[in-house]
């Protein structure tokens, strides 16, 4: 309806940057998209230019405002983003470094260096996270030790949804949900753990105030207005991490339920009353952290490379790999792919292998291994390992019987790739129709922020979607079965040392 309120969610993504302008019932009424602009300098490395974030979020804003013949409208803004990747900046806001990409791989001599000096353990018990390099802890450690003028001026380190919100509004703050993916938020307590920050030799006041997504932080300013199309009256939330916003979107708050949100990279995501404190899980890759739900927690599955595996063999294949004729070629190859695996360790190892020296593999090449075959082992190994890191998980005290398995994310394109999972799974997915969850997300937390729902539950009497069952295929299951128990669980095992010394063959 034309008087109804509008609400900006913002996805700053790994491939994307996305503004999406929605109603109240979560319909689209306007929207833009950029490709994110990532540099890598060198392998293992890649970094964003904060410049050219804010640039991009500024061009899809004012894309999407431009769509809204009434601006006015519009009543919150809020952002989403990656949780491991930050923006330092110096006392006048400006940054002082590039913000290290989430996925980078340069902090592996950090990692080492808290395991020995901090504990993996210990880290878990704080943070309930895995100790990876990933996390915002180790970047930071490394600009302090590897660009020292930089760390020397810099005073706030801000998340990348934190920074588009700041150079919207000018309040520097982070939600629960991105402060819990960067290795120092006491988990528990949910405030910064002071004494471990200084531990490491930093001053706590390099992390932002806290606060619970959705916060309002305060109106834009008129000089954001100006770029964005916003209208000057827009206030802005606190949004939270892009994983967990997706799962808000699409209704996954409550124990039981799961979200398989499947995109460049994937994430597994199954809410939780409490953290859970067996060291174990932090061991084997697991990470903990605050809901954008108040008063919720939740596990994750990182997969890191999901998406990215399909661009990239895609890529190897050349120009003549149409998409759609790759699935085609790929659903007349019969399941077990004429015995080829693939193991879709292309950036880290996935859990419940806690290895950032680990690496992907085809196994059970022959010359019968055409690219169709590849595709389908490819496609067959992300459910495979989707479904290794679930069971050893749900096999924790603590964690409730999974009732309803939900998949969303841009992946869910790939039809042969849903319906993989589902068999191999062994359970009905439940396809919901959200083009854009991540963003929808952060607009409901605007939303909620500035009175639009209630609360949570109200967000779920008023959002809609479409929603498809996706069941396994019966004839299927017992042979996935058997590639799955006598194979696939022992890949990773098999090569670990191999793919350990040509680690350690790089290094020298």
């Amino acid at each position: 309806m034309a008087d109804q309120p509008l609400l900006a969610g913002i996805d700053i993504g790994t491939t994307n940057i996305k503004a999406v302008i929605f109603e109240p019932t979560g319909s689209v009424v306007a929207g833009a998209s950029v490709s994110t602009p990532i540099h890598y300098p060198q392998p293992g490395w890649a970094y964003y230019d904060p410049t050219e974030l804010w640039q991009a979020a500024v061009t899809v804003l004012r894309q999407a405002t431009d769509q809204i013949a009434d601006t006015g409208r519009i009543v919150s803004v809020a952002v989403a983003s990656a949780g491991e990747a930050a923006v330092p900046l110096d006392a006048q806001g400006r940054p002082t470094y590039d913000a290290i990409a989430w996925f980078d791989q340069r902090t592996q001599p950090q990692t080492e260096w808290l395991a020995h000096a901090i504990g993996q353990d210990r880290l878990f018990e704080i943070s309930g996270l895995s100790l990876q390099p990933i996390f915002g802890l180790c970047k930071l450690l490394w600009i302090k030790e590897n660009q020292p003028e930089a760390f020397a001026r810099t005073v706030r380190w801000l998340n990348l949804a934190d920074y588009i919100a700041y150079k919207l509004c000018g309040v520097p703050a982070t939600d629960f949900s991105l402060a819990s993916r960067t290795l120092v938020l006491d988990l528990q307590k949910l405030q910064w753990h002071e004494p471990l920050i200084r531990e490491v030799g930093l001053r706590p006041d390099l992390f932002a105030p806290l606060c619970p997504s959705g916060a309002v932080l305060g109106h834009i300013t008129p000089a954001a207005a100006q770029e964005t199309g916003l209208p000057v009256t827009v206030q802005v939330a606190a949004g939270g991490h892009d994983h967990v916003c997706g799962a808000l979107a699409v209704g996954v708050t409550q124990p039981g339920l799961m979200l398989n949100s499947m995109g460049t990279a994937e994430a597994i995501f199954l809410p939780l009353e409490k953290p859970l404190l067996d060291p174990t899980m932090g061991q084997q890759g697991y990470t903990q952290g605050a809901h954008v739900v108040a008063g919720q927690y939740y596990v994750l599955i990182g997969l890191y490379t999901s998406g990215a595996c399909v661009d990239w063999l895609r890529e190897i294949m050349g120009e003549t790999a149409d998409f759609t004729g790759l699935i085609t070629e790929a659903e007349q190859v019969p399941p077990g792919s004429l015995g080829v695996c693939f193991l879709p360790h292309l950036r880290f190892a996935n859990p419940p292998h806690d290895d950032p020296k680990g690496r992907g593999a085809f196994i059970g090449l022959s010359t019968d291994a055409k690219r169709g075959v590849l595709f389908r082992a490819l496609l067959e190994g992300l459910a495979y390992e989707a479904r290794y890191s679930l069971e050893t998980l749900l096999a924790y005290p603590g964690m409730a019987p999974l009732q309803q398995t939900y998949v969303s994310g841009g992946s869910t394109r790939n039809r042969l790739l849903v319906q993989l999972r589902a068999t191999i799974l062994n359970q009905p997915l439940i396809m919901v129709d959200v083009a854009e969850a991540t963003s929808l997300g952060a607009a409901i937390l605007g939303g909620l922020g500035t009175g639009v729902y209630a609360d949570t539950t109200s967000v779920g009497n008023t959002i809609r979607h479409n929603r498809i069952t996706i069941d396994p295929v019966p004839d299927n299951v017992p042979v996935y079965n058997a590639y799955f128990e006598q194979v696939y669980k022992h890949i990773y095992a098999s090569l670990r040392d191999l793919h350990h010394r040509v680690y350690q063959l790089q290094q020298s």
